[in-house]
Order: structure tokens, then C-alpha cells, then sequence
């Protein structure tokens, strides 16, 4: 058994080479010379949610649809948003450089916590930003408790005993 050094970046060396290789086969199925050309191919619209003290909001991008193709549903505490935007076939698609934009069908699905009204969903589209509200319910809303002082309350005892002195 021949005894070797061990080099610790002969490992990390491999593993660059393998990946290295792994992007140009990928380059090379996908198009001449390298150049890999986008397709038609799942569209993710991105999501922002944030919330506050009476409702939660989610955003959602969905640029060149129209409201009537979005389906919207909540059931069982799952919100569930789809839809899809279609490529326009008004130019062949031989014609086109690149096509970077993302087409087809998208679902997303998210949890709704229990504090949220099922009732009091709404709903607006601007700007391709779909914007869901959905208001929370009265009882998960913050409550401010006043503390009343004075007014018949005890005084706090502090747990000091005075000295008596003796005359």
C-alpha cells in the first residue's frame, strides 16, 4: 500500500471539474455553441407577505395577466393562488434571439395562520401585483390593558421591617 499526502483541495479540485462538465453538456443540449437559449418553461411568480397588527398582506408579481385569469381560493386554511400566462404566438417562435421571459401555468399555495377572518378577504390587481389582504379576527387582534393607579389600591410592602428603639 503506497502512502500518499492528503491534499484537501484535490477533493474541491473533482468536484469543480464535475460541475465544469455538467454545465457544458447542459450548454450544449440547449443550444449551438454554448449559448443556452431560454424556452418556454414553468413560471413562478415571486411572493412578498408581510403582516401587521390587523391584517396580512401578500404580493404577489404577475405581470401581462389579466384578473379574470387568476383563481384565487381559500379552504381549510390554505390559500391557494393560480393561473397562467400564455406565450403570444403572434411572432414564430423561429424568429425570436432569446426568450427570457417565463410562460405557463403557476400554482402557489400558502398556510394561513388561524388568526385570519376566512370572511374578510380582499382582493386588488395593479401594475401586474396581484394584492391579497386578509384581515385578522377580533379576538388575535392586540389588546391594550390599562393599569389603574392609586384609587383604593394597597401600597406594596417592600419587606423592610423598622427598628423600634427603646426610651
Amino acid at each position: 500500500m503506497a502512502i500518499t499526502r492528503w491534499d484537501p483541495f484535490r477533493d474541491m479540485l473533482a468536484l469543480q471539474n464535475r460541475m465544469n462538465s455538467l454545465f457544458q453538456e447542459f450548454g450544449r443540449s440547449q443550444g449551438e455553441g454554448g449559448d443556452v437559449m431560454m424556452t418556454t418553461s414553468a413560471f413562478v411568480p415571486p411572493v412578498d407577505i408581510y403582516e401587521d397588527e390587523h391584517k396580512v398582506v401578500l404580493k404577489l408579481e404577475v405581470p401581462g395577466m389579466k384578473e379574470n385569469e387568476l383563481d384565487i381560493q381559500l379552504e381549510n386554511n390554505l390559500l391557494t393562488i393560480r393561473g397562467e400566462r400564455k406565450f403570444e404566438k403572434e411572432e414564430k417562435e423561429e424568429n425570436f434571439h432569446r426568450i427570457e421571459r417565463r410562460y405557463g401555468s403557476f400554482y402557489r399555495s400558502f398556510t394561513v395562520p388561524n388568526t385570519v377572518n376566512p370572511d374578510s378577504v380582499k382582493a386588488s390587481y395593479d401594475a401586474g401585483v396581484l394584492r391579497l389582504e386578509l384581515e385578522k379576527r377580533a379576538e388575535a387582534k392586540p389588546k391594550q390593558i390599562k393599569v389603574e393607579i392609586g384609587s383604593g389600591a394597597k401600597p406594596i410592602e417592600t419587606g423592610k421591617k423598622e427598628a423600634k428603639t427603646a426610651a
